[in-house]
């Protein structure tokens, strides 16, 4: 019997940066996608030859796209490219709402890095284009997919270990390059604490309030965050982000259950996940190979070449971590608790 032939999705990575490059090397190992097209500004391939970049989590090594992957400095240029089914949004985030619009309006595919808007306000234009698209937009925000983490939905919805009492998580990092310059940044509340904004609303649903303190930058903007997130009833939940570690990169949970407790250390490898329950012996979860960048490329590039909608992250999702993020930012400014 003859082997299934795999359906390609054609895809074409807009903005060249870390993420750029992050999201490139996973397509080309995907045996569902196929790379036809590059766009950037600035940094783009010489003699079909990508430089790699250093980010939080690994470095990337050069890509060699070969001389068949097509190169545009003008998004209008790319989105005219019929060979273009997918397009995958790597561009700072005030770039965002057009260039997704623009993609969508064009008839293509998006995968859009977080925050999918600077503003919900922002988001909300965005989310209204998509409501009316036969196209699909999926917000690439990684956590609900990365091992380790995405195990925690399924632990929490079928509640192995009884009710979760309490949870907290913590994304720390040096201060990017982008941060402190000031262009087209978030914050280390926008651009990173989101992730665990957006992954405790993946768990719990929307927290009727939160508490937040921070570190105000040089240029306005909160560098370090600290949020308790209220859920009436429990569980107590917190989160817990910042650009301010003097070097390096570091990200984690813990959870405490009914009848066990989990952790996870980025900094412990394979060995990451560790779940103590009660009366047994302390044992490590064994992870899946790969990161959620990889996990969610694979998801979404199935769902558009069967025509299934995402489901797993949706763009009112992300709509909704911009207004939970929007609620810390002033409650971190005012000084007081915010009802969302």
């Amino acid at each position: 019997m003859a082997p299934k032939k795999i359906r390609k999705v054609n895809v074409a990575v807009v903005g060249l940066g870390f993420m750029g490059v992050t999201h490139l090397r996973s397509y080309l190992n995907n045996p569902q996608a196929r790379v036809v097209a590059v766009c950037a500004a600035t940094r783009l391939p010489q003699n079909g030859v990508l430089c790699g970049v250093a980010g939080n989590i690994k470095n990337s090594g050069d890509i060699r796209l070969g001389a068949r992957v097509k190169v545009y400095r003008q998004f209008d240029e790319l989105l005219a490219d019929r060979d273009v089914e997918l397009v995958d949004i790597c561009t700072p985030t005030a770039l965002h709402p057009a260039q997704v619009i623009a993609a969508l309006q064009a008839g293509r595919h998006v995968l859009c890095e977080k925050p999918l808007a600077e503003s919900a306000a922002d988001a909300r234009k965005v989310l209204k284009v998509a409501a009316t698209s036969k196209k699909f937009l999926m917000p690439a925000m990684c956590m609900r997919f990365w091992p380790g983490w995405s195990f925690l939905k399924k632990i929490v919805t079928e509640k192995t270990y009884g009710e979760v009492r309490s949870a907290s998580f913590h994304r720390l990092s040096a201060m990017p390059a982008w941060g402190s310059a000031g262009v087209h940044s978030g914050g280390a509340l926008f651009d990173l604490h989101i992730h665990d904004t957006d992954f405790v609303n993946y768990l719990f649903g929307r927290p009727q309030g939160v508490s937040s303190t921070g570190v105000i930058g040089e240029g306005g903007m909160i560098n370090h965050v600290l949020t308790q997130y209220h859920y009436p009833g429990g569980p107590a939940v917190s989160a817990e982000g910042s650009w301010l570690l003097a070097s390096g990169f570091s990200m984690g949970f813990t959870l405490f259950c009914d009848r066990a407790s989990m952790n996870f250390d980025l900094a412990r490898g394979a060995a990451a996940l560790r779940v103590d329950e009660v009366g047994k012996k302390s044992r490590t979860v064994k992870l899946d190979k790969g990161d959620g960048y990889d996990a969610e490329i694979r998801y979404f590039v199935d769902c558009v070449a069967h025509g299934r909608k995402p489901k797993i992250v949706t763009a009112r999702d992300a709509l909704t971590a911009l207004e939970i993020c929007e609620a810390e930012e002033k409650s971190v400014r005012r000084g007081r608790v915010v009802k969302i």
